[in-house]
């Protein structure tokens, strides 16, 4: 033997490659698609089920065409027309102040009943209502009150000053008038 000075080669052999099993993978991939396939087909059936276009996906028996112009168009909502015709009105005192034979000063908030059923209200307009109110000593007082949401009437309590404690004080709506909706 020869020796070159080169260090000795290690005695051992290699160790072959081992192939590693694709299984789990193959069973990840799948499970991945199944639910692809699960969502994808919820996205089509809810979006078909509430009037939106409906293409190939939803039908299978067509080719990738759209079909276009069978949306089922969605009925615009009939409100009633609200008027002064369909309130009543009344006062409510919330606060009464006397001074003999000068009158009274007498703080007043209305109270609104709608007579028909508030459902068939429109509930993105606001009404403004106007009223007046009669009994105070300088003549009619005109005040407007907003109805917004069907239900939230909003309004600026009114103090008037009456001649006596007997006067009589009465209101009446003179105008509805929407603003919007």
């Amino acid at each position: 033997m020869t020796d070159t000075g080169a260090p000795p080669m290690p005695s051992y052999s290699p160790t072959p490659l081992v192939k590693k099993s694709r299984t789990g993978l193959v069973i990840a991939a799948s499970t991945a698609a199944v639910i692809a396939a699960v969502v994808g087909t919820g996205i089509v059936v809810v979006h078909s089920g509430h009037g939106g276009k409906q293409t190939a996906a939803a039908h299978p028996t067509g080719g990738a065409t759209e079909t276009a112009g069978t949306e089922t168009p969605t009925p615009t909502p009939s409100y009633d027309e609200v008027t002064a015709d369909s309130f009543t009105v009344e006062l409510r005192t919330t606060q009464r102040q006397c001074f003999g034979s000068a009158g009274c000063n007498v703080t007043v908030e209305p109270n609104l009943s709608y007579l028909g059923d508030s459902e068939s209200i429109d509930p993105d307009a606001v009404y403004e209502i106007t009223y007046e109110i009669h009994g105070d000593e300088s003549g009619p007082v005109i005040e407007t009150a907003e109805l917004s949401d069907r239900t939230s009437l909003h309004y600026t309590p009114s103090t008037i000053s009456t001649a006596s404690a007997g006067t009589n004080v009465s209101v009446e709506i003179t105008d509805v008038t929407p603003q919007g909706g």
